[in-house]
């Protein structure tokens, strides 16, 4: 399992720094955007732009998710141990299952497999 790091770019420096406006604003409009694998603990990450954010193996305990529409991120194997993540919209592949899990005791949310048919 990966441990949450410290990234090496501008966007994150701007999300570690709570400026969030900031960050949205410098975010391109297209592709993705990678922030695989970072350190989001105990952040205030409300009003941030996910859409097209790649969260993979992120780690967001105590983090303040309220409100966030993750939808359009990528959230496999991130972590959101005792994040606060009311009126949130999660990827619709991830299960209630999975996220109380993580919220609760912290695993790594896994998307569900496609269903076949």
């Amino acid at each position: 399992m990966s441990q949450p790091r410290q990234l090496d770019s501008t966007l994150y420096r701007l999300l570690r720094s709570e400026d969030i406006a900031g960050f949205n604003a410098q975010k391109p409009a297209q592709g993705p955007t990678d922030m695989q694998g970072g350190d989001f603990r105990g952040l205030d990450l409300r009003q941030l732009d996910a859409s097209g954010v790649d969260f993979g193996d992120a780690y967001f305990r105590g983090a303040d998710l309220r409100g966030l529409d993750l939808r359009a991120a990528n959230l496999e194997g991130a972590s959101i141990a005792h994040a606060q993540i009311s009126g949130a919209y999660f990827p619709t592949d991830l299960t209630a299952d999975e996220i109380l899990l993580s919220q609760q005791f912290g695993t790594r949310m896994r998307y569900r497999a496609p269903s076949k048919g």
